[in-house]
């Protein structure tokens, strides 16, 4: 259940306050605040709180009061020359705070991202929730022989159910084990009077890492798009891509041209060395250009080709 009861009832309160404020607020996002976004199989993402919107970043820019220009137009080609350029302080004006329910393995990628104020659910203090994640079928690829971090071709038939059965077991069994250790069910009934649990910081060590955690992720814009563009990139792991996509319709809602300019110039964009620079010159100019003569490493020229669309 991707919601407890008292969560759906503290959402459902929360929206059906409304409070008057003299601060910028965004009409989309507000649409959504503190709903949840069901994500994999029990995971989600809700936006809790947020400060500014596109005019706190055009006002940053120009150090002026009020709106910014009456231009909508004025201000998008602003938007859009800071994030060409990547002139970072103005998207530090604004901040966000999600409520973010996923599995620990994507919270151990996640947290790599050192540029966020986090606030985990404790597993010293209180009893997890049987929730794990099983992938999906179409998710259950074997190990690709070309990069190391990386899926190769998804698994079928008898392969499949059984790493399907293996992973249902042995969480199910983790799970059984981790309850009887504390003595204590999930609403933190004592099951056997006359026996002593374990601690919880200790009995938690039995679980593996497909358990779910949540926590609230505040972090400034500039910072949140450093990590949609390194997440929800068609290389990063399935599993937290499926997070970065739908925090990128959050996005979109709430600053919706600075969102525009990060599909244009980082998501849809591309940085090339100085190196790679000087091969396309020579391509456009209708030179033949080899990797060999090139400077530049092979993975490299395969990327850099990629880029252009040509065979390398």
């Amino acid at each position: 259940m991707p919601l407890t009861p008292e969560q759906r009832a503290e959402i459902d309160r929360l929206r059906a306050e409304l409070m008057p404020t003299r601060r910028a607020t965004v009409p989309a996002l507000e649409e959504i605040l503190y709903e949840p976004i069901p994500l994999l199989d029990h995971g989600f993402i809700r936006v809790i709180d947020y400060m500014g919107d596109d005019a706190a970043v055009v006002q940053a820019a120009r150090v002026s009061y009020g709106k910014g220009t009456k231009r909508v137009s004025e201000d998008r080609g602003l938007i859009q020359y800071l994030m060409r350029h990547r002139h970072t302080t103005p998207f530090e004006m604004c901040e966000i705070k999600y409520h973010v329910k996923l599995p620990i393995f994507v919270a151990r990628q996640w947290i790599r991202h050192r540029t966020a104020n986090v606030n985990e659910y404790s597993a010293r203090y209180s009893i997890l929730d049987n929730e794990f994640y099983i992938p999906a079928p179409d998710q259950l690829a074997a190990q690709s022989s070309s990069n190391r971090q990386g899926r190769g071709e998804v698994l079928s038939g008898t392969e499949a159910r059984r790493v399907l059965e293996l992973l249902r077991e042995d969480s199910e069994r983790a799970y059984r084990g981790y309850v009887e250790m504390l003595n204590e069910d999930d609403n933190g009934t004592v099951l056997d009077a006359g026996r002593q649990g374990l601690a919880r910081e200790l009995a938690r060590m039995n679980l593996s890492l497909n358990f779910y955690t949540q926590w609230y992720w505040k972090t400034d814009l500039h910072n949140l798009l450093n990590f949609l563009s390194l997440r929800a990139d068609a290389h990063a792991q399935y599993e937290i891509r499926v997070y970065a996509q739908a925090m990128i319709g959050t996005v979109d809602k709430w600053v919706p041209m600075t969102a525009e300019a990060f599909r244009q110039y980082r998501l849809g964009g591309a940085s090339v060395s100085e190196r790679g620079l000087a091969v396309i010159r020579r391509l456009i100019a209708g030179e033949t250009v080899t990797q060999e003569e090139s400077a530049i490493s092979k993975r490299e020229w395969t990327e850099l080709m990629e880029m252009l669309g040509r065979k390398s």
